[in-house]
């Protein structure tokens, strides 16, 4: 199992969601985040934004998905020819899942 970790604008995060759950993978957690890129931020006239918010959606997935997964968020999260700020993906290995109301392992 996979931990998928991705880092998207906000205005993004609905149609990620959307072509996940089209294709099969539904089961999406969704944070508000705050952070800055390697740009360090943005600079709009004299202000200087440190702090840019962002969404990161969680999936945990099977080893087999995780190439499906990314391609559709970076189809679906990329702006335009791709610009700074696009986000970033992160993924991690899985020890184990358990679900809590039934005790079970796995997916």
């Amino acid at each position: 199992m996979l931990l998928v970790r991705a880092i998207v604008r906000p205005e993004k995060a609905g149609p990620v969601m959307s072509e996940l759950a089209a294709a099969g993978f539904p089961a999406v957690t969704k944070l508000d985040v705050y952070g800055r890129g390697k740009q360090k931020g943005i600079t709009v006239g004299d202000v200087h934004y440190d702090e840019i918010p962002k969404e990161m959606l969680v999936i945990v997935c099977n080893d087999e998905d995780k190439e499906d997964i990314v391609k559709i968020i970076i189809r679906m999260a990329r702006t335009g020819e791709g610009n700074y700020g696009d986000g970033r993906i992160f993924v991690s290995p899985v020890e184990s899942a358990y679900t809590i109301s039934s005790g079970k392992t796995g997916l």
